[in-house]
């Protein structure tokens, strides 16, 4: 099976929602998507874009993308952070995965960034194993630390 990975286009962004929806069903959470496409466009394609992506594509069709953006690290320096790497379930195991990593990977080795993050369920051991097959450390005793929206604002009430 053949596919093209290239830079997303702002024409894209309806497709890259799609999926991102998609992740959001197969990580259990089907109402947390609160972006729109016109968000995607305009954070992707704006003045100062926000994040860039991959698409990967099967006869035409967007099956798959990785959405990553800038990131500094205080230790290493300059940095990228996957947001996330998505493949349509029937298109897994194809090799689609691999090739929007190695894209991903390589961009970064261009950019002469000295580290890679992203995070992944630590239920979703098909994911971790393709990861660790790859090369990338799982560190499982770090934990992800978010302050959503609402908290924000209960923060800034509080000071």
């Amino acid at each position: 099976m053949g596919f093209t990975i290239r830079k997303a286009k702002k024409e894209d962004m309806p497709e890259v929602f799609q999926l991102i929806n998609e992740l959001a069903i197969f990580e259990k959470e089907p109402d947390a998507v609160q972006i729109t496409i016109t968000d995607l466009e305009n954070d992707g394609f704006g003045k100062f874009p926000q994040f860039e992506c991959f698409v990967g594509e099967i006869d035409s069709k967007i099956e798959g993308i990785a959405l990553f953006y800038n990131r500094y690290s205080t230790w290493k320096g300059r940095a990228l952070h996957l947001e996330d790497l998505i493949v349509r379930e029937d298109k897994r195991g194809t090799g689609l995965g691999t090739a929007l990593l190695d894209e991903v990977v390589k961009y970064g080795h261009q950019l002469g960034v000295r580290r890679i993050n992203w995070e992944v369920l630590d239920w979703n051991e098909p994911a971790i194993a393709f990861y660790e097959k790859k090369g990338a450390n799982v560190l499982r005793e770090w934990n992800v630390v978010h302050l959503s929206e609402q908290g924000i604002k209960d923060y800034i009430s509080k000071l």
